[in-house]
Order: C-alpha cells, then sequence, then structure tokens
C-alpha cells in the first residue's frame, strides 16, 4: 500500500468499535412529522421565508441564510407548516425550528431525485459556487460550516490543494466508509466539482487504512482521473481534524488563529463532496444523510440515511430499538460527540452518528488529583497545555486561558481519555473556550 502517511504533534489509538463497518446504508422511512431547526450551521441562524399554514414540498426553501457565515435551510419532506416554536436541539437548548407534518412526499419541481449516476459538469466555477450556495450545503463531518463559504477563496489568498476527508476517525463511525463503499463514483465527481470551483488542479483523497476496501475503490475509480490521488493514512486519532489532515497529507502547518486557506488549503469531507455532487448535477438541497446509529448493546448497529428532522427515535428503532441497559445516548461518537437528553432531538446537518453507551461505559469516573505525569500535553494534537488551561478555566481566570491558547483546542478528547486522574478536562477546555469567545465578541464590537 506504500509509505502511510500522518500528522506528527500528540494523538491516540482508542478501541476502533466500528460495529456497523460493512452494513449497506438503509433509507429511514419518512416520519410522520419533522423538527427542521432554522440555525444547523456554524455562524448565523437562518432567517425564515414560510409561515405557518404554508403547504411545502420537499425540498423548497423555508429559510434563508441569515448573513454571510450562513446557509439555507429546505423542507425534507412535503407537508403542512403546523408551527415555528422554539423546540429542543441536541445541545439540549430550545431554539426555533419549524414543526412540518408530513402528507406523502411530494418533490419540488427541477430536483432529480433518482439514483441516475451524472458525469459531466460544464459549470463554471461561480455558478457551481451558487449552486452549492442555494443547495444549503454545510460541512457534514460535524463542524457544519457553509461550504459555499470555504469555495470563496479570499483576496490576497491562492487554493493549491482539495483535501477530501475520508478519514473517520472517530471510533463507531462507519456512515462515511460506506458512503464511499457506495457512492465513489459519485464522490469522485463531487471531488472534480469542488476542484472547479476553487480552481485547483491538485486533489487527495485521505483514507486511514483501517479502510483498505475504500482505499482500493477510490483508487480504481481515480485511475484516470487527472490531479486526484488518493492517500493511505496511518490509523491515528484525531486525523480526521482539518489541521491534523493537512500537516499529515501536505507536511504544512495552518498557524495559530488562521484558516487552512492560509496555506493554500480547502479540506471537505466525503459527505460534502456527496452533497455537492447531488447539489450541481442533479438540483437537491441538503435535505437528508448518512447517519451511523451504533453501540455495544444495539441489536443491529446501522448506517442509516435519514432525512433531516427525523426523530433520534425513529434511527434507534430502526436499529432494534433501545436497550435496557443503556446509560447515555450521545449524538456523534464517543471522542468529541455530546450526549442528548432525549431521543425526541432531530437529526440534523452535522448528525454524523448516534451512539448508545451501556451504563458501565456511561458512568463518569471519580476524579482524582492531577500527578502532573504531563500525558495530556504528550497526546495534545495541537500543542497545548491541557491541565494548565483546564485549570484556568476551572476558577475562571479566561484571560489567562486565551494567552495560552485554549481557542487553538479542536476539542478532540484525548487529553481526558489519556488522564490517569480522570480529571474531565475536555469539559473545562469547552467552558473555556466558550467564555472566551464572549471576551472575543464582546471586543470586537467596541
Amino acid at each position: 500500500m506504500g509509505f502511510l502517511k500522518t500528522f506528527v504533534l500528540g494523538g491516540i489509538h482508542p478501541p476502533e468499535n466500528k460495529l456497523s463497518a460493512g452494513k449497506p446504508i438503509r433509507s429511514l422511512s419518512v416520519p410522520v412529522q419533522v423538527v427542521v431547526p432554522m440555525g444547523q450551521n456554524l455562524g448565523a441562524p437562518s432567517k425564515p421565508v414560510v409561515k405557518r399554514g404554508d403547504k411545502v414540498k420537499t425540498g423548497q426553501l423555508i429559510a434563508e441564510a441569515g448573513g454571510f457565515i450562513s446557509s439555507n435551510v429546505h423542507s425534507p419532506v412535503s407537508g403542512t407548516i403546523f408551527k415555528i416554536d422554539n423546540m429542543m436541539d441536541a445541545s439540549g437548548f430550545r431554539r426555533p425550528a419549524f414543526i412540518i407534518k408530513v402528507e406523502g412526499d411530494e418533490w419540488m419541481d427541477g430536483i432529480d431525485n433518482t439514483e441516475t449516476f451524472v458525469k459531466d459538469v460544464t459549470l463554471s466555477s461561480e455558478e457551481i459556487i451558487a449552486k452549492v450556495k442555494n443547495a444549503g450545503i454545510v460541512g457534514m463531518g460535524g463542524a457544519t460550516f457553509p461550504t459555499h463559504v470555504k469555495l470563496m477563496v479570499p483576496p490576497g489568498r491562492n487554493a493549491e490543494y482539495l483535501i477530501i476527508n475520508g478519514v473517520e476517525c472517530e471510533p463507531y463511525l462507519t456512515a462515511d466508509h460506506q458512503l464511499m463503499l457506495e457512492k465513489g463514483p459519485e464522490i469522485v465527481v463531487g471531488t472534480k466539482i469542488l476542484m472547479k470551483a476553487l480552481k485547483v488542479n491538485r486533489a487527495v483523497i485521505g483514507i486511514e487504512n483501517n479502510k483498505p476496501d475504500a482505499i482500493k475503490l477510490m483508487r480504481d475509480l481515480t485511475a484516470e482521473e487527472e490531479g486526484i490521488v488518493v492517500q493511505p493514512l496511518k490509523v491515528k486519532y484525531p486525523q480526521g481534524g482539518e489541521k491534523q489532515l493537512i500537516k499529515a497529507v501536505t507536511n504544512r502547518e495552518v498557524p495559530s488563529g488562521k484558516l487552512p486557506i492560509e496555506v493554500g488549503c480547502v479540506v471537505q469531507n466525503v459527505g460534502t463532496a456527496f452533497a455537492v455532487y447531488e447539489a450541481v448535477t442533479k438540483n437537491k438541497p441538503l435535505i437528508e444523510r448518512v447517519v451511523t446509529v451504533t453501540g455495544k448493546a444495539l441489536e443491529n448497529p446501522s448506517n442509516l440515511r435519514v432525512r433531516i428532522g427525523t426523530p433520534v427515535r425513529a434511527l434507534v428503532d430502526e436499529a432494534g430499538g433501545f436497550p435496557d441497559d443503556t446509560g447515555k445516548i450521545i449524538g456523534g461518537g464517543p471522542m468529541m460527540g455530546k450526549a442528548l437528553a432525549t431521543l425526541d432531538v432531530p437529526v440534523v446537518k452535522g448528525t454524523s452518528g448516534i451512539l448508545l453507551q451501556r451504563e458501565e461505559a456511561a458512568h463518569r469516573p471519580v476524579e482524582g488529583p492531577c500527578i502532573r505525569c504531563s500525558k495530556c500535553t504528550q497526546v495534545c494534537p495541537m500543542g497545548l497545555e491541557p491541565f494548565l488551561l483546564s485549570r484556568l478555566a476551572r476558577v475562571g481566570n479566561y484571560e489567562a486561558a486565551e494567552g495560552e491558547g485554549v481557542m487553538d483546542c479542536i476539542e478532540c478528547g484525548s487529553c481526558q481519555y489519556t488522564c490517569p486522574a480522570k480529571i474531565p478536562l475536555l469539559d473545562y477546555l469547552r467552558l473555556g473556550k466558550n467564555k472566551v469567545g464572549v471576551l472575543i465578541r464582546a471586543r470586537t464590537k467596541r
């Protein structure tokens, strides 16, 4: 397979537990009602363009981008806007959302909802970016940064590499892996579309070598494609992080506080590449995605294609039902995911997985004193000192935390995973980032 690249600084090797690997993607039936949040992207929430009582079709625009860093929201179903109200999201907060009663499945005119493969795209860079923006596509790996903004290279910067993220390093998650196996040709076309949008002639598809079938398939599919290479990567968490992946693939380092474009790179998830393919070739907005539903007690760990707004409960039911010994439900993977308060929260654009943990795994161990072992510093992929940052956050010294680089934390959880004292380092780091973010925004408004 050749030389396996990886990032150098830090990293860990948690058990993979890819229980749903190789499970074909199944389409979940459309629910009787969906809850579609207005804010499904990093940045400003969207603004509604429909009202209570309106009839909508599948794929119809129901909320438009509320700012430069924002994205459109489309109805994932056809039916009636039952109400627009504050509903609980995955974070446990109540936020504005559309509640849509489903009536059939009538799609908007102009959307191709067939499996017909489209290979050739003749649109210009500007036309591609416009279609991506109109389709409401965001980063599908979980970060949910509006994709069209990433494609708009700032003046004075130059994109040299498009990096397609097929790493999926989070334990348990397999949606991206299975998507590559089943939609490889579409992902390759999506990659070429993204290359054209960015006006680059080099693309690298990075895949960890625990997915040899995906590496072989994508290499076969790109053998005749000029400028696209598939790079096998050594298995190491969190290689799916943008800065870690850029380092592994190009050996370039993104400076503190800067974006990947600073070193000529743009990173897109394989799910995003597929969504771009559907948007550009089929006029299909982002109204559904593949979600891994998994857990050691789950009867049938699965990869499911589901409409946005579908309650998590429906996914768990499809995977065999709620196990009696479940102690925690996590949105995402075990390293970076966050606990869900209820199974009734909806799937959103950034939902990559649903993990049901057994009681013993979900139990938080008793915190002990820090023994100054420095393990958290050794595994931090950003070169930070998590023990120091967590202590500063714990005592409320957020100015010092900012000075020590807390905003560079990517919240991978490697520090907490390796801490022998079982200190909830990630919790404090997230708290510190949140509070420092408030301070930064207050300064910019002065």
